[in-house]
């Protein structure tokens, strides 16, 4: 079962770029019944090699921004600190954990929904960059990456689009090398405080490799806003059904 979610997770990931961390973490809860604190410091280590696969063909590519990427660093660095750590507290009450994974996962697929909109939107007008204000925004984001390993994905396009002028594909190498480092970092922090399964974590690995061969191969005879569109709104119903199980706790 461990392998069948790896690969399903990987080919969803390849077919919709939605982040490793959004998805995973609730998976692991709903279906293989892993601990809250487990499941989300297991999420940030998959994510993190998920990522760390992708991010050299990225930049290989010269598709990072490296300056933009180190203002995002700036903000994001202290808050995946904070949000790990505040997470050991959170992750000794139930009902809390589920409150700020439910709300999370609720915010981030709504992001989903409208990012075609603002993506739209920016491109028909002229965008600046205002690179301390996007240092500023991703504190919040590097927080919800460290309290429930999603985030950075989903919310870090959005602000890349908003508060940057860097073209369409720098804003995916851009986003995806920050998510690495993010990721990495929350893990390392997981990791430490011992709240990851290393066994389950192989077997997601193991299954992921073979899905993200597949979803690549099969990616281009899809359709991908279709397919995003249904993903997000599945993750919007997950997202509720956790805030709906932390309020009867």
């Amino acid at each position: 079962m461990e392998y069948l979610i790896g690969f399903f997770i990987a080919v969803v990931i390849a077919l919709t770029g939605v982040g490793a961390g959004t998805i995973t973490a609730p998976i692991l809860i709903l279906v293989l019944h892993v601990p809250g604190a487990v499941a989300v410091g297991t999420a940030l280590g998959y994510a993190t090699i998920v990522k760390f696969i992708i991010a050299p063909v990225q930049i290989f590519r010269r598709q990072v921004n490296y300056k933009v990427f180190g203002f995002m660093l700036l903000g994001g660095v202290p808050g995946v600190l904070a949000g790990s750590l505040l997470f050991r507290k959170v992750a000794l009450n139930t009902a809390v954990l589920y409150w700020v994974l439910g709300s999370i996962i609720v915010f981030s697929s709504l992001v989903q929904l409208v990012g075609p909109f603002i993506r739209k939107k920016a491109q028909e007008g002229s965008r600046k960059n205002r690179l301390p204000l996007l240092s500023l925004i991703m504190f919040p984001i590097g927080a919800e990456v460290g309290l429930s390993s999603s985030g950075a994905g989903a919310l870090g396009t959005v602000c890349l689009l908003s508060f940057t002028s860097l073209a369409a594909k720098d804003v995916v190498g851009t986003d995806v090398l920050f998510g690495l480092a993010v990721a990495a970092i929350g893990s390392g922090i997981h990791f430490a405080f011992g709240a990851y399964d290393a066994t389950l974590l192989m077997k997601l690995i193991g299954g992921g490799i073979a899905g993200a061969v597949v979803g690549c191969a099969i990616a281009p005879l899809l359709p991908n806003k279709q397919l995003r569109f249904a993903l997000s709104c599945w993750l919007l119903f997950i997202g509720a059904d956790f805030c709906f199980r932390a309020a009867a706790l």
